[in-house]
C-alpha cells in the first residue's frame, strides 16, 4: 500500500470516528449486526463451503492439467465446448457467491479464458436447481421459468462480453499460460477424474441445504448428508494414501493455504460491510432500513429494476435464502420485475465477492462483470415484468 492510500485509510478512520454517531440506536444496531452476519457466515459456511471449496482450490493449482483446462476452457478453445463447460460445471456445484470464489480462481490461474472463467464464476451461485425449483413453487413458476432461463443466458452472455471487452489484454496473458506437462503423469487419467470427482462430492453433500418441505428426495439427501460426507472422506484418504505422495500432500496443503489467505480477509471484511449496510436476511438492523428498500422497487419502472439489481449485487445471500427474503418483499409491495431482477443479480453477487474478485482480474474487469450482471439483471426484470404484469 502507497504513502498516499496509507494517509486516506487513516484520514478516513478519523473522520468516521470523530463524526459518526455512534450513540445512535440504529448506529449501534447496524455495528452489531455487522458482526452478528459475520458470526453467522462463519458458522453455516466457512467449514462446510468454504474450506472444502480451499481444498479443491490447491488441488487445481497442484494437481489438474494445465493441458486439460486449456483445452476445454482455454481463450482458444471451441466457444461452444468451453462455455458449455464453464455454465454446466458451476451448475453443478450449487455453491453461493463467495464459496464458488475459490474455485473461480483455481481454473483461470490454470489456464482458463476470461469468458468461461467468468461464466463458471456466475453459473455456481446462480443456477442452483434447488433454488429455482424452490423460486418456482415459492414465488410463482413464471418467475422460476425466468430465473432458469435467465441465469443460463446470463452466464454465457456475460462471459462471451467479457472476452471481448479484454480480448487485447486475454492474447497477452494467453502467451505465458502454457506450461510443459510431465511426460509420464504420476496418476492415471481415472485416478485424477476420482480424487477431483470426490473433492467436489465432499463440497456438494457438505454444503446441500435444508428444503423448506421435509419430503421428497432433497429431504432424504440432506437427511444422509453427513453419512454421505464422512463415507467420502474416508474413501479421499485411501486416495491419498494410495495415489500421492509425502511431497505432493505438501505442495498441496501449501496452495490451500495461499489461497486462504488471499480469500478471507477479504470476505470476512466484505460480509462485516454488507452487514453493517443491510443486515442479515429478514432482519431489519442494517443502517438502511429495509422498508425504503421495499418502497424502491415496487412497480416496474427503471429506478425499481436497477434499485433490485444493486441491492441485490451488494447483499450476501446464503444459498436459497433469496427466496424467502423476495417473498416477503412482494409480500411488502415489490414488483415482480424487480424480484426477478434482484434474484438474478443477488446470488451471484455480493460485497466480499467484488473484494476478492477485484484482487484476481482488477479494477477494470471487475467493474464491467458487474456492471454487466446489474444491467442485464434491470433490463430483464422491466422485460419480464412488461409480460407477466
Amino acid at each position: 500500500m502507497s504513502k498516499q492510500a496509507k494517509l486516506l485509510l487513516i484520514v478516513a478512520v478519523f473522520l468516521a470516528a470523530y463524526f459518526l454517531p455512534f450513540q445512535h440506536p440504529r448506529m449501534q444496531g447496524a455495528i452489531l449486526e455487522a458482526f452478528y452476519m459475520l458470526q453467522e457466515y462463519a458458522r453455516e459456511h466457512v467449514l462446510f463451503c468454504l474450506v472444502p471449496a480451499l481444498f479443491i482450490a490447491g488441488a487445481m493449482s497442484n494437481f489438474l492439467s494445465s493441458q486439460a483446462v486449456m483445452k476445454y476452457l482455454g481463450p482458444e478453445s471451441p466457444k461452444v465446448t468451453a462455455y458449455g463447460v464453464g455454465a454446466v460445471s458451476g451448475a453443478i456445484l450449487a455453491v453461493c457467491s463467495c464459496t464458488v470464489l475459490p474455485l473461480f480462481m483455481g481454473i483461470y490461474k490454470r489456464g482458463a479464458g476470461l469468458g468461461p472463467a467468468i461464466a463458471f464464476l456466475y453459473s455456481g451461485p446462480a443456477i442452483n436447481v434447488l433454488a429455482i425449483i424452490l423460486s418456482a413453487r415459492v414465488l410463482g413458476w413464471q418467475i422460476g421459468l425466468g430465473r432458469a432461463l435467465g441465469a443460463v443466458v446470463f452466464s454465457v452472455v456475460i462471459g462471451l462480453i467479457m472476452a471481448l471487452l479484454f480480448r487485447g489484454e486475454e492474447k497477452e496473458r494467453a502467451k505465458g499460460l502454457l506450461m510443459p506437462e510431465e511426460k509420464e503423469p504420476p496418476r492415471t487419467l481415472g485416478q485424477t477424474v476420482i480424487y477431483f470427482l470426490v473433492l467436489i462430492l465432499i463440497l456438494v453433500f457438505a454444503a446441500w441445504g435444508k428444503p423448506a418441505e421435509q419430503a421428497g428426495f432433497w429431504y432424504a439427501v440432506y437427511s444422509v448428508k453427513w453419512y454421505l460426507v464422512f463415507a467420502l472422506l474416508l474413501a479421499l484418504a485411501v486416495i491419498l494414501k494410495a495415489w500421492f505422495k509425502r511431497e505432493e500432500l505438501s505442495a498441496w496443503v501449501d496452495s490451500t493455504w495461499d489461497f486462504s489467505i488471499k480469500i478471507l480477509p477479504l470476505l470476512f471484511g466484505g460480509v462485516l460491510v454488507a452487514g453493517f449496510l443491510m443486515g442479515r436476511p429478514n432482519v431489519d438492523s442494517g443502517i438502511i432500513p429495509a422498508k425504503y428498500i421495499a418502497m424502491v422497487v415496487g412497480g416496474n419502472s427503471l429506478l425499481a429494476n436497477f434499485t433490485a439489481s444493486i441491492v441485490g449485487a451488494f447483499m450476501y445471500f446464503a444459498t436459497l435464502t433469496e427466496v424467502p427474503i423476495i417473498q416477503g418483499l412482494i409480500g411488502s409491495g415489490m414488483g415482480q420485475g424487480p424480484a426477478l431482477a434482484l434474484l438474478l443479480a443477488g446470488p451471484a453477487l455480493s460485497l466480499p465477492n467484488m473484494l476478492v474478485i477485484n484482487s484476481v482480474l482488477g479494477f477494470k474487469k471487475t467493474f464491467a462483470y458487474v456492471s454487466l450482471v446489474v444491467i442485464m439483471a434491470t433490463l430483464t426484470g422491466m422485460v419480464f415484468g412488461a409480460l407477466v404484469g
